[in-house]
């Protein structure tokens, strides 16, 4: 029988479960009360990582965090030849100085395999699937988490059918045919085609990468937050924003920094700051309801098409680990969305797709309410690469003018005062 180090435990009622007990979600309270966590042994891990070394840059990448990890003995032969993690963590002094705050550090998770954080997630999916003897893997994405998963699939020898929205970014689309995936573009939202995945995806025997279905997709996600502390020395800064849609990535920085407490390894956790778009805030709008938490879904658009979701999927987590940890909520509209795409890039060199843009938005937002210090230390999340989705900065540039291949013409087109 095969021994595991962790339970799962339902968010709403707190029943746990071994893993062989359940697979995804709370029978008793359905899969969007249901949501699950995963409970470690704090007792034994606190043994085990008494001479932890984690480094700043690993060869091992995400899979150096083992020990708080869902991992079976064997998990070495499992996981994906793909190395995931190991995102740099920059100095964004200009925007320090731009903004007067004592210092903004850019963790750029576009940096990942296939470009974005939720390679952390589907790592850990690969793995969780092939030790469940699954050979094919399904999602639902807006285009992240699906080419991700069609990605690490590909390296790791399984299939993979992904349900995505048919209005996904080109690039995205793109991206999933390439990597071989099964691509069923659906003409409705991101959300339709979730809930015609989970009853394809579960009528046809597949594993399922579903965020928040999945108990398993946060613990990998939470390795870019145990990155942050290990990259800046355990000395977290003092605000970590982070753009929301489902609610699992936003979780997944709060399950880090908690377990990492629990172990004692940090005495304090930041003020985790969840962004969300004026127009898919349906965790914001369900948070200010207030307890007990109940899902206030919408109609959800948004230029970031990663985070525009009308019903998410661990918002009840989101929400009580914001109310538990004291983080704080924020909207920003699409300009702000836009503008941020280009003032990243130009201040700091990191081009984010709208959706890993939105953190710092959410900053300045924040910044220009009076709610941060300028002794403050902020950290801002890049979730996504922007060639991920071109369509959307093109909307605030200016658009390109053709110049005749004519040496006179070009320096009667040059204007030094825009250099």
């Amino acid at each position: 029988m095969i021994k595991y180090n962790y339970l799962l435990r339902c968010i709403s009622c707190g029943k746990e479960y071994s893993p062989e007990e359940v697979e995804y979600t709370c029978p008793d309270c359905g899969p969007r009360l249901g949501t699950l966590e995963v409970i470690y042994d704090f007792s034994i891990l606190k043994k085990r990582l008494k001479d932890a070394r984690w480094s700043t840059f690993s060869e091992r990448g995400i899979w150096q965090f083992s020990d708080l990890l869902p991992l079976p003995e064997n998990f070495d032969e499992l996981i994906p030849p793909l190395l995931v993690g190991n995102t740099p963590l920059y100095r964004a002094d200009k925007i320090a100085g731009k903004y007067g705050v004592a210092e903004v550090l850019v963790k750029d998770d576009g940096r990942n395999p296939t470009a974005s954080f939720k390679d952390r997630a589907s790592a850990l999916a690969v793995v969780k699937a092939k030790e469940k003897g699954y050979n094919t893997v399904f999602c639902a994405s807006t285009g992240n988490a699906a080419s991700s998963l069609a990605g690490l699939t590909a390296a790791a020898g399984l299939k993979s059918v992904i349900f995505v929205p048919a209005s996904a970014p080109a690039a995205k689309l793109t991206q999933l045919q390439v990597y071989g995936a099964k691509v069923l573009a659906i003409d409705g939202s991101y959300d339709e085609a979730f809930d015609i995945s989970m009853i394809v995806g579960m009528e046809k025997g597949w594993y399922c990468r579903n965020s928040a279905i999945n108990p398993y997709l946060l613990e990998g996600k939470k390795t870019g937050a145990l990155e942050l502390a290990v990259q800046t020395g355990m000395d977290l800064p003092d605000f970590v924003f982070v753009s929301v849609g489902d609610g699992t990535v936003l979780s997944s920085f709060y399950k880090a920094f908690m377990d990492l407490k629990e172990l004692g390894i940090i005495e304090r956790i930041p003020t985790i700051v969840g962004v969300q778009a004026e127009n898919a805030s349906a965790i914001i709008d369900t948070y200010e309801r207030g307890e007990p938490f109940t899902p206030a879904d919408l109609d959800a658009h948004s230029v970031a098409d990663s985070i525009a979701v009308g019903k998410p999927r661990d918002v009840i987590k989101a929400c009580k680990y914001t109310k538990k940890n004291g983080g704080l909520f924020v909207k920003v509209s699409d300009k702000e969305i836009l503008d941020s795409i280009i003032e990243l890039a130009r201040g700091t060199g990191v081009f984010a797709e709208p959706a890993g843009a939105t953190a710092f938005a959410g900053f300045k937002r924040m910044k220009s309410l009076g709610q941060i210090s300028e002794s403050a230390r902020v950290a801002l999340i890049v979730t996504g690469n922007g060639l991920k989705d071109l369509k959307a900065p093109a909307r605030v540039l200016e658009e390109l003018k053709k110049l005749p291949a004519n040496v006179e013409k070009i320096r009667e087109g040059l204007d030094e005062d825009k250099l």
